[in-house]
């Protein structure tokens, strides 16, 4: 039985698998064409499972193509002269992979050529590429020696077709004479070798290190890898379920996609979780409540993709500050590849371009967990939750048929930050204008871990919005938080709510806004909001220093 990958390449015989044929076919067409194409995307979206399986399907369907698939993942930190000789290897190995897997043998020319040759610099690299093109022309001797095919050839190699995954590990010290040689070979005319160059890479060809005023690679064809769609989505467990045959309810595949917005390790995650490791009989569809399950455990594990996510977000202070600004502004922020940060987080995953060319975080769930990694741990104000009088803490919230007094609870939330006062600004490593959500944040967590809830984030924003769904005893509660930027926005949100609650079928939400204004207005309010009760609080969030006279 196969199985939901996330463990580097997936394979059609062990993995259910996307097979993304319009993509598919979009690159063979640029490969036949002769472009120089590149492709450069985050960790774990399924690039070199792509690529691979693109040049399976144009040597099905063009013989005469000669893939070399080469690896840079391990040379960035050799010499420029260990980076050629290994650079030969790996080319001379693919070479034998190929005639061995179309059942042939190289020509005594090019055997000798192979042996005899050695790779030391760009130029040299030039110069093997066009003699290679010329010694695969010439028919090839089949391996084959039963009686009847003796004489049997294998037929001659056109058109090189080299791909290059991990272009990252690329040394510096070659990088730049590197891509002006492939340049050099695409503006010579065809026919060329290699016909057509594929680069696979995390960072973009601008980002990497070249001593250079002018691109060495400006003639590069970009190719863009698109996250799954909703009906891959579902295409992808409906195999699952022809294969084993449990259904998930449609809600489910619903939610998985717009928790992950089609995030490719994402997506095989939660079907890891739910078809495996939650132990469901298999006689059982997979409903709401088991996604619940799964998501809460998705949310609270360590996994790979998840930890590069925190290890990506730390490795520059400017992060939090952008990422909890994009997250503020209702106006919202341009998506600008200029811009260092914007590349940046960009290059790793973290935000793209929303529909509006403004920035957003990629997933819900890339969302949670970026302020889980930025809350801290312990923000020292803990003993300020609850007035001196309070005996039960967090328990004191939960009603006696299990629902959450969630108004009673932020009411508390309300006081605790007057109680705390100017502390709140003395959180240890916390930008002013997201030190309200974080509190909130880790106030609402606390409650909901203790209770046997679960907490997560809605809406992947770049527009001021952030909605918290709390769950808990097969009940949602929606809390949509905001930070102040006039009454404009602050009216246009009790709509965003009210639309949202009416997508969760719920009847009530609640809205708090933080106001970092000098001087706040503190309010309270409940209204109805076409036809949905809004509980809604402003909270200031700058209070008076005090005196040190």
């Amino acid at each position: 039985m196969r199985s939901f990958g996330t463990e580097g390449r997936v394979y059609p015989d062990e993995h259910y698998v996307v097979p993304r044929t319009a993509e598919i076919a979009d690159f063979v067409q640029r490969v036949k064409a002769g472009k120089y194409i590149v492709l450069f995307a985050p960790r774990q979206t399924g690039k070199t499972t792509f690529f691979r399986f693109a040049l399976a399907a144009l040597v099905a369907e063009e013989s005469t193509y000669f893939p070399i698939q080469l690896d840079f993942q391990d040379l960035r930190n050799v010499s420029p002269a260990t980076f050629y000789e290994e650079l030969y290897y790996m080319i001379r190995e693919q070479i034998e992979v190929v005639f061995e897997q179309r059942e042939g043998v190289p020509s005594e020319a090019l055997a000798r050529f192979l042996e005899n040759t050695q790779l030391t610099n760009h130029r040299s690299m030039t110069r093997f590429f066009k003699q290679l093109q010329h010694l695969l022309q010439a028919p090839i001797a089949s391996m084959n020696l039963l009686e009847g095919d003796s004489h049997k050839q294998v037929p001659a190699f056109k058109r090189v077709v080299l791909l290059i995954d991990e272009f990252d590990g690329i040394p510096p010290t070659v990088v730049s004479d590197f891509l002006y040689a492939l340049r050099r070979i695409y503006l010579s005319g065809k026919p060329r070798c290699p016909h057509s160059v594929g680069i696979v890479g995390v960072k973009n060809i601008t980002q990497l290190d070249y001593d250079s005023s002018v691109s060495p690679f400006n003639i590069q064809n970009e190719f863009k890898l698109p996250n799954f769609t909703l009906e891959e989505v579902r295409e992808l467990f409906g195999q699952y379920t022809a294969e084993v045959g449990q259904a998930f309810a449609p809600e489910v595949i619903e939610s998985i996609h717009k928790q992950t917005v089609g995030q490719p390790f994402l997506v095989n995650r939660f079907g890891q979780i739910l078809t495996k490791e939650l132990e469901i009989p298999k006689t059982e569809t997979i409903t709401l409540a088991h996604f619940a399950k799964a998501h809460a455990q998705l949310l609270r594990e360590n996994n790979v993709n998840l930890r590069h996510l925190s290890t990506n977000i730390r490795r520059n202070r400017r992060f939090e500050t952008f990422l909890m600004r994009i997250m503020g502004r209702d106006e919202g922020v341009e998506f600008n590849l200029y811009d260092d940060v914007i590349s940046e987080l960009a290059t790793y995953g973290v935000i793209t371009k929303g529909a509006d060319d403004t920035c957003e975080i990629v997933n819900p769930i890339y969302l949670y967990c970026i302020l889980q990694t930025f809350k801290p741990a312990v923000n020292g104000l803990e003993d300020e939750y609850f007035p001196e009088d309070t005996s039960d803490g967090f328990l004191h919230y939960l009603t006696p048929t299990g629902e959450i007094a969630l108004e009673a609870l932020l009411d508390n939330f309300r006081d605790f930050i007057v109680r705390a006062g100017f502390g709140i600004l003395q959180v240890p490593d916390t930008p002013r204008e997201s030190v309200g959500r974080l509190l909130l944040l880790s106030y609402l967590d606390q409650f909901v871990k203790l209770v046997g809830g679960v907490m997560h984030i809605e809406v992947p924003t770049g527009r001021g919005q952030m909605d918290l769904l709390i769950t808990h005893e097969q009940k949602k509660y929606i809390v949509e938080t905001k930070v102040w930027r006039g009454a404009m926005y602050y009216e246009a949100g009790k709509k965003q709510l009210a639309a949202h609650i009416k997508t969760e079928g719920a009847v009530e939400g609640y809205y708090v806004v933080f106001d970092h204004r000098r001087t706040p207005r503190p309010l309270v309010e409940t209204e109805t909001v076409d036809g949905i009760t809004i509980r809604s609080y402003i909270i200031p969030v700058i209070q008076e220093q005090p005196s040190t006279a």
